[in-house]
This record gives structure tokens, C-alpha cells and sequence, in this order.
């Protein structure tokens, strides 16, 4: 409008080509800033929990790391909407045998690689075996393999020693990602990220940002966009993922309209986000997934199997989520690892669930050899809610007669130390909730932090994993969950729903346990 004036006046005032000329120059130098100001822009800023450990997909199964990578690397399989497989590098399901042990793979064709060339089924075998040998799901699922090869420029080829049934959902998981890379890539560590997402890896910087942008020459599949699967597209041009560990900045960040996404809000935001008057969208996420203690099996105070039985014994995991979550719109306090309808719900064990005894525990520990040692319990405060259970249990153990040692880190220092066992008892962690029991925790798997390794876990999971038969796999999870309540690995506390915040710029989001943004935009 300025600029329109502006030009009026001069063409009111002057006279001849020449004024005429100079008015236009005007116009259109005033007019230049104010369209500049009003260009779309087309990239999002997405405001992530902590700075990941690494943006390897195979080296953690931490769900930021998954968050941000799997925008970059894609599996053979992924997820739809209601948690079925679906294929996503492969053309189509695999081709089982009769006896369950073989799986014949076909890759689509012409899916291009972020270095420019085809990808191809050496590519595939050299990762799986890569993800065999790093990952934790995929040290469970080698344990399995008897052979895996390449048969022609697509085909793969998976033999396995026995059924296997959760292999294709082994192989579809964002978290610890069987992720397909170009074979000349890999490496350890791996510093080349190239695979065959919709984006590709730009830039990071620690501590400050981690920058997709869009692959142009991006293979998209054709079925319509369902959950995880079906056609991605790059419609945002650039991706920018910023660690912003303290989660009320999350939230003061949202209400300001400073960020496109906030993950993982503190329960608490959900009436300030309400009221914002549309400077953010609150996104409430039922079934978002479950807390879980890990507990040091292999070295330390609780490497005794009894004293994890006692700690068990004192604590009360419904206080636990009310202090973690606080509204009760927000968990459930169930000792079941499956809600009810589910083919896996079952009742088994669950009489050890929210004891909440004290006496108790203080006598099963004595009567384990406990002489007051330290139990290191390990919480981040970037999710809010490990940090308030953290507080609490370490006040429930306080009550029931043991020594704790509260070591409150950030989340990429937990991640970190976690893996050496000399460093910690206990840590506080969450899952999604997930339909295939073998996705999560990784603690059912080999190798993973905890390190709980016995017969009576190997014999549980064996009879459940052989078996295919839906009906049959139900009770069999039964027999696992009473192995979990009765040797103390992991304890999961319960079931919570998750809260983040969308910027009213950000259209066409679709809530999801990992959250994407192929196929969302900016307004």
C-alpha cells in the first residue's frame, strides 16, 4: 500500500517519460522488501527433547535418534496406520515357506539412493548384517539367521535355523532400524549417511540444530500415505531438529509460535496450550506407549536377582505415574504389558505389580545379602515425567530401607552411560506400545542394556517366537511376562499418553509414536 501511494504522488507531481520512469523504479524498489516479507517459507523448525547420541539408526534404539533418522534411511517394511507391515523398500510381503524358515525378498525398482545411483540387494544384505551385528533387535533376530544373501540385483534371501514370527515386524521398527544404506557407505562409526528417504542429511551442528532437506530424485511409492507406509513426500523443503532439553522452554517456545513442533510436552502445558488462542495446537497421542525401570542384571547391587525381587517389592508404580503425569486422563496404573482386547493381554505375574510394601522389601533384602550399598538410579530431566518417577521411587526405596543414589543427567549422557554397566543400577526409560511384543523393550532382545541373559528367559522367548499361530501366541506371551515379573529385568510402570504442540502453520501432521513430517507442510 506504501509503495502504491508513494508511486501516486510522484506521477501526480511529475511530468514527462522520464518522472514516469522514476516513479516505477520507486515503486518497485519500496514494494520489493514488503513481497520478500510475505514469501512463503518452506522449512520447519522442530523442537526434539535432547541432542541425539548419534545419528546412526543401528548404534541406539533411542526414540529421538529414530525421530530424526528415519526421514533418512528407510527399512524393507514399516507400519500403517493400525500397526500392520506393510512393505516399503521390498515390492511386496515376503514370500514365507511352508516350514516358516525361509523369507524371499524382492526390492522395488529404481529406488535411488542419496549418492545418486540405484540401490540395489547388496546394498540390503551388507546392512541387515551390519544391523545383525550392532543392533540389539538385530542381534536377536542373528541369533536366528542361518543364512541371508543376495539373489540377483533385487532378491534377498533370509534362511532361518527355526520360525521365527516376529521377523518382518523385526525388520519394519523405526527404533534401532534395520536401516537400508548404500553398502559403501557403512562404516563404524558411520559418518556418511546415505540412504533413500525422502531427506537427506545436510548439516549438524551439536547442540544446536540437525538439518534434512528434501531428496529431489526420492522413490515414492504409489499406494495412498497410510501410517508409516504408502507415499512420503518432501513437501517441506527443509527440516531443521533443535535439542531444547528443558521442556518448559518447549512449552514457552510453542505458545510463542517459535517452533513448528514440540515434542513431548510436560502434562501439565495441556490447559495453557488450550488457551494459547491459536498460537499452537495441543496433540494428544492415546496409547502413547509405557515408562520402564531397567535394571543392571550384570553387575552391581541389583545383579542379585533376589535384591531386584525387593526393590520390586517396595515400590508403587501407580504413585509413580501419579507423579509423572498427574492427571489421570493422562496414564493407567495396569500391570498387564497389554491392554485388554489385545491378543497378548494376560494376568500373569501381575499380583507383583504396585506392592508398594515396605516392610516387605526391607526384609526380602536382608534376607539377600543387602548391606546398605548405594542403588544408582539413573533419570534424565528432558522427559519431564522420567524425572518426577525418579523422585518418588527414589523415595519409596528410601522408605523401604535402601540407600539411593539419585544421578540426574541429560538424555544424551544417560544414553550414553547406560551402556557401561559399571555406571548404574536403574534407569528410567519409555516405549511406545506396540503390537508385536519382541519390538520393544529391547531388553527382550540380545545385548541390550541390563544384559539379562538367562535359561529361563531363552526357554520363554524361544516357545513364544517359534510359534506363528496368533491364538497360540497369545498365552505363550503370558509365560514371558510371568518370567519378567519373576527375575526383575525391566519393570514397566504403566501406560501413558503422550503430549506434544503443532504450530498452526504446520498442516496435514498425523500423530504418530515417532513423529514424521513427509507429507506435512508449511501453510
Amino acid at each position: 500500500m506504501r509503495a502504491t501511494n508513494l508511486a501516486k504522488s510522484v506521477l501526480k507531481h511529475a511530468l514527462g517519460r522520464g518522472a514516469l520512469l522514476a516513479a516505477l523504479a520507486i515503486a518497485a524498489t519500496v514494494a520489493a522488501p514488503a513481497a520478500l516479507a510475505q514469501a512463503p517459507r518452506n522449512y520447519a523448525t522442530l523442537a526434539m527433547v535432547a541432542e541425539p547420541q548419534t545419528l546412526d539408526p543401528m548404534a541406539s534404539t533411542a526414540d529421538l535418534v529414530a525421530t530424526i533418522m528415519q526421514h533418512v534411511f528407510e527399512p524393507l517394511y514399516t507400519f500403517d496406520a493400525k500397526w500392520n507391515v506393510v512393505p516399503m523398500l521390498a515390492e511386496s510381503m515376503p514370500k514365507i515357506s511352508v516350514d516358516g524358515k525361509s523369507y524371499s525378498i524382492t526390492l522395488r525398482k529404481g529406488v535411488m539412493l542419496h549418492n545418486g545411483r540405484e540401490l540395489n540387494a547388496d546394498d540390503v544384505v551388507a546392512s541387515l548384517q551390519r544391523w545383525i551385528e550392532q543392533s540389539p533387535r538385530g542381534k536377536a533376530v542373528g541369533v536366528q539367521l542361518e543364512s541371508l544373501k543376495a539373489k540377483g540385483a533385487l532378491g534377498i534371501d533370509i534362511v532361518l535355523k527355526a520360525p521365527y514370527a516376529p521377523l518382518v515386524s523385526q525388520l519394519a521398527l523405526p527404533s534401532g532400524m534395520a536401516a537400508i544404506m548404500a553398502k559403501d557407505s557403512i562404516a563404524q562409526p558411520l559418518k556418511d549417511f546415505v540412504g533413500t528417504g525422502p531427506y537427506k542429511f545436510k548439516e549438524r551442528q551439536p547442540d544446536r540444530f540437525v538439518i534434512l532437506t528434501r531428496f529431489d530424485k526420492y522413490s515414492a511409492r504409489k499406494e495412498p500415505a497410510n501410517g508409516y507406509g504408502g507415499k512420503r513426500e518432501a513437501l517441506i523443503e527443509e527440516l531443521r531438529f533443535v535439542p531444547v532439553p528443558n521442556a518448559s522452554t518447549r512449552v514457552e517456545g510453542a505458545l510463542a509460535a517459535q517452533y513448528d513442533f514440540a515434542d513431548l510436552l510436560p502434562v501439565e502445558a495441556l490447559t495453557r496450550l488450550e488457551k494459547s488462542g491459536g498460537k499452537t495446537v495441543p496433540i494428544l497421542t492415546p496409547s502413547f506407549g509405557f515408562p520402564y525401570l531397567v535394571f543392571n542384571t550384570k553387575e552391581g547391587v541389583l545383579a542379585n536377582q533376589a535384591m531386584r525381587q525387593a526393590v520390586q517389592t517396595g515400590m508403587g508404580e501407580g504413585e509413580m505415574l501419579a507423579a509423572g503425569f498427574g492427571d489421570t486422563r493422562f496414564f493407567i496404573a495396569e500391570g498387564n504389558h497389554f491392554p485388554k482386547g489385545s491378543p497378548f493381554y494376560s494376568t500373569s505375574g501381575t499380583e507383583l505389580y504396585n506392592q508398594r510394601n515396605g516392610p516387605k522389601a526391607k526384609e526380602a533384602a536382608a534376607k539377600a545379602g543387602y548391606k546398605g550399598e548405594p542403588i544408582r538410579l539413573m533419570a534424565s530431566r528432558q522427559y519431564d515425567f522420567h524425572y518426577n518417577m525418579a523422585l518418588l521411587m527414589a523415595e519409596q526405596l528410601k522408605k523401604a530401607g535402601f540407600k539411593v543414589e539419585l544421578n540426574i543427567v541429560d538424555w544424551a549422557t544417560l544414553v550414553q552411560r547406560r551402556n557401561d554397566p559399571k555406571l548404574w543400577d536403574i534407569y528410567v526409560t519409555h516405549s511406545g506400545q506396540f503390537p508385536e511384543p519382541m519390538l520393544s523393550p529391547p531388553q527382550l532382545g540380545d545385548g541390550a542394556p541390563g544384559w539379562w541373559d538367562t535359561p529361563a528367559k531363552k526357554a520363554a522367548l524361544q516357545a513364544f517366537n517359534v510359534e506363528s499361530d496368533p491364538a497360540k501366541r497369545g498365552p505363550l506371551w503370558g509365560k514371558v511376562q510371568q518370567v519378567v515379573y519373576d527375575e526383575v529385568p525391566y519393570v514397566n510402570v504403566g501406560k501413558f499418553n503422550g503430549l506434544s504442540a503443532r504450530s498452526p502453520a504446520l498442516d496435514n501432521y498425523q500423530p504418530a509414536t515417532w513423529p514424521f513430517f513427509w507429507n506435512a507442510k508449511i501453510k
